[in-house]
């Protein structure tokens, strides 16, 4: 599978992003929603972050799959999800 990548505005709070692109005529809507994550909301922050990124997930809304975790930092990391109906679309391209 191709990959682009296209450049986001720092807005505070969820970005729920919606592209459309248009490849050989053939129009896709796909659905994005990147979150940050911050360590100190971890029920053991000086864990290992793994831990912590794993224990933050397991709460999340399952209609949105992790789709690409960022550089973390000292504050938070930022993870970008798809929508489950996007992530079927990317199935089908890639087979």
């Amino acid at each position: 599978m191709s990959h682009i990548v296209i450049p986001i505005p720092p807005l505070p709070g969820k970005q729920e992003i919606e592209v459309e692109v248009t490849i050989n005529n053939q129009k896709q809507q796909l659905h994005y929603r990147v979150e940050l994550f911050y360590w100190d909301e971890c029920s053991n922050p000086m864990g290992h972050r793994a831990d912590c990124i794993s224990e933050m997930l397991s709460h999340h809304d399952p209609e949105w799959m992790v789709y690409y975790i960022g550089a973390p930092t000292d504050k938070f990391v930022p993870i970008t999800f798809v929508s489950k109906e996007s992530r079927k679309l990317l199935q089908k391209v890639k087979a």
